[in-house]
């Protein structure tokens, strides 16, 4: 199957050795996304802010690979506290229709650029 490489100014574009999604057939593989605003390719400030502005990124890429959060099959959250844990599951059931994605959880020494959270998701379009 040929790899389709997804990517849009919605999502801060990629920062480093990687795609921001690749569509391969019906799936898309979205790479992990850290709060970092798209127009300045800034980090936005407090657990809040970037918890959203994750999920925000992850619904634009899924929207250019033709799709919505609601395709997302598999999500996974990587949390520098994992006390943060009950904000994320708010913040999902505000961008993620039921039935909800699986999902993993992971508590992290460090992510890039600072960031206290990061997700990435698996899409599955059709």
């Amino acid at each position: 199957m040929k790899k389709n490489i997804i990517s849009t100014p919605g999502a801060p574009s990629a920062i480093g050795t990687y795609s921001q999604a690749v569509r391969c057939g019906d799936t898309v593989y979205c790479s992990g996304q850290i709060g970092l605003d798209p127009a300045t390719m800034q980090l936005v400030e407090g657990i809040d802010a970037q918890i959203d502005r994750v999920f925000a990124n992850l619904k634009a890429v899924a929207e250019a690979a033709g799709g919505s959060l609601a395709d997302a099959v598999r999500v996974t959250i990587y949390l520098v506290d994992l006390a943060h844990f009950a904000k994320v599951n708010e913040a999902m059931a505000r961008y993620f229709p039921q039935p909800y994605p699986a999902r993993a959880a992971v508590g992290v020494a460090s992510l890039p650029r600072g960031a206290l959270v990061e997700a990435d998701a698996v899409l599955v379009l059709g």
